[in-house]
């Protein structure tokens, strides 16, 4: 089994980094600093071997996982929060408006043949529209992007200049709208204002696939309307 991994150093402060995971190549995400406090992202960690990649990856450096962050609660982002509880003693926090989904969880497993899926334990507390979550002395801006799902958030990390997107924006595409919750026009509104507002440099980490960046995806996303921008 081969995953993939992406690093980046952002200035002097952040790091992230990515790894695709479970059958549907969801990107789970570690962002950590010098301080060495470390928060993980979607985690979608479906295996025993998926598992011990993000254990091995926090332990060669030497990491202490203090939260457990969701953009979304859509069931390849969260296969892996049992397993993250059960090691790290960490529950989710994602924005309250995607509770209907991560209820759903278990269902939709069922639903698409997943056997002996772990349910995820409940929820640390709601995300806020617009708050700033911090850890170690790092700090990223929590933007509300509904449309993908209800409760669809981008972390934003304006300092260094990325943000994490989940499945709102990808390259030269956009998440899907036909499962409970979504809606075309309200991701797209979502889109224009949350994320086409930011600079053209900013780095765009999506929940599948490869990085992109604002610039690009104002110029050539082709269900982007740029003159709306």
């Amino acid at each position: 089994m081969s995953f993939l991994m992406l690093t980046l150093k952002l200035l002097i402060m952040a790091f992230i980094s990515a790894f695709a995971l479970n059958p549907f190549q969801e990107n789970t995400y570690i962002v950590y600093d010098e301080t060495k406090e470390c928060i993980i992202i979607d985690p979608g960690c479906s295996t025993p071997q998926e598992e011990q990649v993000l254990v091995d990856f926090i332990e060669r450096k030497g990491l202490k996982p203090v939260r457990l962050i969701l953009t979304h609660c859509h069931l390849d982002h969260i296969f892996g929060n049992h397993f993250i509880h059960q090691t790290y003693g960490l529950s989710p926090e994602f924005h309250a408006a995607d509770l209907p989904v991560f209820e759903s969880f278990l269902e939709v497993c069922a639903h698409y043949g997943i056997p002996n899926a772990k349910p995820s334990p409940p929820p640390k507390q709601f995300i806020k529209t617009n708050e700033v979550l911090t850890f170690g002395e790092s700090k990223m801006k929590a933007l509300l992007a509904p449309g993908h799902s209800p409760g669809s958030v981008c972390f934003y990390f304006e300092e260094e200049g990325f943000v994490i997107a989940g499945d709102v924006l990808f390259r030269k595409s956009i998440g899907r709208t036909d499962l409970p919750g979504g809606d075309y026009d309200t991701l797209i509104q979502s889109i224009q204002k949350e994320l086409m507002p930011l600079p053209d440099e900013v780095i765009v980490f999506s929940g599948h696939g490869p990085q992109t960046t604002i610039g690009y995806e104002r110029r050539n996303n082709p269900f982007l309307d740029a003159p709306d921008f």
